[in-house]
């Protein structure tokens, strides 16, 4: 595992942290990166454009001139889409534009893109803001401190009101909390901040973590089925079954004398 130090407000070094090779170690997957991003953006769009048909465009009821002898191209009406105020042919019409894109695609690009900010010592992570009234003097006084450039990617829990209070009005610094983490806003900054308290670790996802939780919930104060040792004196069940069988022998000859 990659170790990163860890920083007070101050700016000054408070010990280490281990990052967790499971999502800032793993080798970036651009394809997959882009997918997600693509989708994230597509599903922004708000789809609400509309054109008029011919159906739908106001008036063209009537034939504009008779079928045959004036020398024009025959028409049935003045909304047709070759027309001058005609409906739009094959235009857009309201949809939604948003992809499937399964959750462990989207779990891989999150870890690509911090993987990728972590191999060019982009990740920096704060022991605690401490902060419980917001003050922007103090937010900008603390990315002085830590000696930050470029866009600043915050990861705050949601308890963190003061916090992002005191960064909200600074322009190249984006606020989230440590669940709207995603791969796009991790890819628009230059860096990304955690605290001990919010900084990711890799876990299973899907059936895997499904199947955990039940059985966690089901026995919460066993252990894990892995983690359980083979009793060393239980006798195999292969062993015990020759003697079942010459116990019944044995009561069939006395049955028989």
């Amino acid at each position: 595992m990659a170790s990163v130090k860890v920083l007070t407000v101050a700016g000054k070094p408070k010990g280490s942290v281990e990052l967790d090779d499971g999502v800032f170690g793993i080798q970036p997957n651009v394809p997959v990166m882009h997918q997600v991003v693509t989708a994230q953006l597509a599903a922004r769009r708000a789809g609400t454009h509309s054109t008029l048909t011919r159906a739908e465009a106001r008036g063209g009821g009537r034939k504009p001139f008779k079928q045959k002898g004036t020398g024009n191209a025959r028409a049935g009406s003045t909304r047709s889409p070759h027309w001058v105020g005609g409906g739009v042919a094959h235009g857009p019409k309201p949809r939604s534009y948003a992809q499937r894109t399964p959750k462990k695609m989207v779990r891989l690009a999150l870890h690509s893109a911090l993987s990728d900010r972590a191999s060019e010592g982009k990740v920096l992570v704060v022991d605690s803001w401490g902060w419980e009234t917001p003050r922007t003097k103090d937010a900008v006084a603390a990315l002085e401190a830590l000696k930050l450039d470029g866009r600043v990617l915050l990861v705050l829990q949601r308890s963190e009101v003061a916090v992002a209070r005191s960064f909200r009005n600074l322009r190249h610094v984006q606020v989230l909390e440590v669940g709207e983490l995603n791969a796009y806003d991790v890819l628009c900054n230059d860096v990304v901040v955690f605290s001990k308290a919010t900084l990711p670790v890799a876990e299973p996802i899907g059936k895997t973590a499904r199947r955990q939780a039940a059985a966690a919930e089901e026995n919460p104060d066993a252990a894990p089925a892995e983690d359980a040792a083979p009793a060393e004196d239980a006798a195999p069940a292969e062993d015990a079954a020759p003697a079942e069988a010459d116990d019944v022998e044995e009561a069939d000859e006395e049955e028989t004398s």
